[in-house]
């Protein structure tokens, strides 16, 4: 039986609550409400800076028993506003590991709601589609927590890039590399950096509102748009630059919310989903090769299909098998492709690293 004390809860916006237990901080988060499928790669998912004001339920029942190691994030800290689960292990048994997860989420001020039903709580998402939520431990402030959680934006509109992007330029990989990079940064994983620079590639990474023309006076080989959190209708200065790269016919590689952006900016359009991908289990086919591909993926925007109707210069690649969603897609008259999933995984499969040997291929065709 749960106390006072260490009771807490879940209270969705359509004012469904699920009951659990306090493990780490006091207090009360906000955001959106999404899982993860996946039954490893924890720490990967919570530092990934997509889910930035996302609140994140994670399906596997156990969390926690191999602990936190530092080298294994992909920013510099958290970027999930809350986490729910259902069973959390203070002790972790992996050598490498240097903190339990109550201590990590702790240091950076983070809820924790445990023992929560969570094949309940994420057949209910299933059902009623992704929503706002608000995670506490203060049981006595439930109504005011409600009227908070009526106030809060929905994630569709909503502009977010500018929250986790770069402050400043930065390099990253070896100056010597044959191979010059430029990154727009809508969130980037550190993953993502690491597979490009191990090409030799030389890095160098802008701010999501940098102009192109900033850019451009780099002389990069090759343009690459990351992942990111937000509606990526909102980025609408980002959509300008990418237009002025696929005019120069530079090689452009996008990866999830720099996949929707690209398309976007070939006058594609974009919807919210209903409740989004997230995990890393999910079926790709490549249409090329009509083979299948696991994908690790994380997004809840996705291309509209019917809007390719209107141009004719751009072909999908790739298609979810699950729900024939769009997946990939490439420019027949230039050197730009996209993909919605993450071929770096962090977590997830390595089935899809072929897309940054095939990004190379194109820069060294441009060279």
């Amino acid at each position: 039986m749960y106390t006072k004390k260490n009771k807490a809860f879940v209270l969705l916006q359509d004012g469904v609550i699920f009951y659990g237990k306090s493990h780490g901080i006091e207090g009360t988060a906000y955001g959106e409400i999404c899982f993860n499928t996946a039954m490893t790669g924890y720490q990967e998912t919570f530092s990934d800076p997509s889910y930035f004001e996302q609140i994140i339920v994670m399906t596997n029942a156990h969390i926690g028993n191999y602990g936190i190691f530092d080298k294994e994030n992909q920013s510099k800290n958290i970027k999930i506003s809350g986490l729910i689960c259902r069973n959390i292990s203070e002790y972790y048994s992996r050598p490498l590991a240097t903190q339990s997860i109550k201590k990590h989420f702790e240091e950076q001020q983070k809820v924790i709601v445990s023992n929560v039903d969570t094949r309940a709580l994420v057949s209910y998402i299933r059902t009623k589609g992704v929503m706002n939520v608000a995670i506490s431990t203060e049981i006595d402030k439930l109504e005011e927590i409600k009227q908070k959680l009526a106030e809060k934006n929905s994630m569709e509109g909503l502009e977010l890039a500018s929250k986790v992007s770069t402050s400043k330029p930065y390099f990253y990989g070896d100056e010597s590399s044959k191979y010059k990079v430029a990154v727009i940064d809508l969130g980037v994983k550190e993953n993502i950096l690491k597979n490009i620079a191990e090409r030799d590639v030389y890095i160098k990474v802008y701010p999501h509102n940098t102009s192109f023309e900033e850019i451009s006076s780099w002389n990069p080989d090759g343009y690459f748009i990351s992942n990111g959190p937000g509606d990526p209708q909102t980025l609408s200065e980002v959509i300008k630059t990418v237009q002025k790269i696929i005019e120069q016919k530079a090689p452009l590689f996008g990866i999830c919310l720099g996949h929707q952006v690209i398309a976007l900016a070939c006058g594609l359009k974009t919807y919210k989903m209903h409740h989004g991908h997230r995990g890393v289990n999910h079926p790709i086919k490549r249409i090329s090769t009509d083979l299948a591909e696991i994908t690790s993926q994380n997004h809840g925007f996705a291309v509209e299909e019917n809007s390719l109707a209107k141009t004719s210069n751009i072909k999908i690649t790739h298609s979810h098998i699950n729900d024939n969603t769009v997946a990939g897609l490439e420019l027949k008259d230039a050197p730009v492709f996209s993909v919605q999933y993450h071929p770096e995984a962090s977590p997830g499969p390595n089935d899809s690293k072929y897309l940054f040997d095939l990004f190379l291929s194109k820069i060294k065709e441009g060279k």
